[in-house]
């Protein structure tokens, strides 16, 4: 372990206060300028590196998004885009005051909801995401699914998500990231129903696997890899499939961790893989190297993938339990 990733295990453990003892708080409350968030370790967190490129085409959506809501600002399709693209730039304060306005203007649309929900897990605020994703989930209840456009279209321009999905999706990330994972099994099991493509059944498999073995009902675990094959066709969620081969022992973790390090294909495929690898450590009795690659993964700059969390929310747990 670097020094650095020492210096980091150090802030964990040593810690007096997490930014989950502040939920109830405002989110810019005690933030340094141009911070957004803080690390569940109390590190301020600023919005993520873009590229030029990136930054300039993520701008350009933005005022369009803009102009569309100022042209109607009773449209909640605009106002969902404002926000989403909002956030698309790392603003994610920003965006949840937008899709607070949403609740005010639309208090019956479950998408305000939902993604209000997500931006509150993003910058670790998750009694407020389950209370915001919960309010979602009831009212999704009697309603037809429908598919979320991805705000950022992968190589193949296809929406592989839908409404009642992710709502429970992230339903069930806000409660395990709080480390209740009863709570978040039944969340998982619901997201799962509403996983009709290959690559929707692997995230959902890859966290509904997570929380059983967590539960320790490892049988019932392994019984949910049967349909997970090494041939399935992926457009995009790469990671979550190739840990789910990691548990069927197809593939060797420490090895996918390495190669994804220095060649990922997206930036949220290291803390992706990082999680799992060191969960999987962590079910196979290998506690303290399942912490070093929590630390290492909570090192990381991709602050907002829910890898990067999770790892985060480990430590902080492992804070509070350790001597």
């Amino acid at each position: 372990m670097n020094t650095r990733t020492l210096l980091l295990v150090s802030l964990f453990f040593c810690a007096c206060t997490t930014a989950s003892d502040k939920e109830g708080s405002d989110t810019k409350l005690s933030l340094p300028p141009g911070a957004e968030a803080r690390s569940l370790g109390g590190e301020p967190l600023f919005p993520p590196f873009l590229s030029p490129a990136d930054r300039k085409k993520k701008e350009e959506q933005l005022m369009d998004a803009r102009a569309s809501y100022e042209a109607d600002s009773s449209n909640p399709d605009a106002l969902i885009w404002f926000g989403r693209r909002t956030a698309n730039l790392g603003r994610y304060n920003d965006a949840i005051t937008i899709f607070s306005e949403g609740i005010a203007k639309h208090p019956n649309d479950p998408r305000m909801y939902r993604h209000r929900g997500h931006r509150w897990i993003t910058v670790r605020q998750f009694d407020r995401a389950i209370e915001d994703l919960t309010r979602a989930a009831k009212l999704v209840e009697n309603r037809a699914d429908e598919i979320e456009p991805a705000a950022n279209p992968n190589a193949q321009n296809v929406d592989l998500e839908t409404l009642n999905q992710n709502v429970y999706y992230h339903l069930a990330l806000a409660y395990y990231l709080k480390g209740d994972f009863e709570k978040a099994l039944p969340n998982w099991r619901n997201a799962l129903r509403f996983s009709e493509n290959p690559d929707s059944l692997c995230s959902g498999t890859h966290w509904t696997y997570m929380t059983l073995r967590r539960l320790g009902r490892d049988e019932e675990a392994q019984k949910l890899l049967a349909p997970i094959t090494k041939d399935m066709p992926i457009i995009e969620y790469f990671a979550y499939h190739r840990m789910l081969l990691v548990y069927k022992g197809e593939l060797d973790p420490d090895q996918l961790l390495e190669e994804t390090r220095t060649t990922g294909k997206s930036p949220s495929e290291y803390p992706t893989i990082g999680y799992g690898v060191g969960n999987w450590h962590l079910y196979n009795g290998r506690t303290g190297r399942a912490f070093e690659v929590f630390a290492r993964i909570a090192d990381g700059e991709m602050w907002p993938a829910f890898g990067r969390i999770a790892a985060e929310a480990e430590l902080t747990r492992a804070k509070v339990t350790r001597p």
